[in-house]
């Protein structure tokens, strides 16, 4: 019998190999990323403060009614959670993709952001 541990235990675990060296401070924060079956997720981090700085997802409305692919939603969401950092005055930000490979959606809604004119 093959002894496999999940998947999600998996993630959890190389997301906390990531998290000890990734830290959002409130003039560079962190760009987390989750990533689920349907739907993917961003959020803007100061970790010193414990605060949610700005937001964006795949569910929002503007997003939400668009017939596109997956990979096409993580691009909007990542220009949405872009335009989102500017008008809170964020330029510079450090990327956690929260254990999830850097390949289609994660990659996908990092070249968004990059493209909106964020730095990481």
């Amino acid at each position: 019998m093959i002894n496999k541990k999940p998947r999600s235990q998996s993630r959890k675990a190389r997301h906390k190999r990531v998290r000890s060296k990734v830290h959002g401070t409130a003039d560079c924060p962190r760009m987390a990323v989750y990533r689920s079956g349907r739907h993917i997720y961003a959020q803007f981090i100061n970790d010193d403060d414990g605060v949610t700085l700005a937001a964006a997802s795949s569910l929002d409305k503007s997003i939400k009614g668009q017939k596109v692919t997956f990979i096409e939603r993580a691009r909007l969401v990542g220009e949405l959670a872009a335009e989102r950092a500017k008008e809170k005055g964020l330029e510079d930000v450090v990327f956690d993709r929260g254990g999830f490979k850097y390949h289609g959606r994660v990659a996908a809604l990092a070249e968004g952001a990059r493209e909106k004119g964020l730095n990481f």
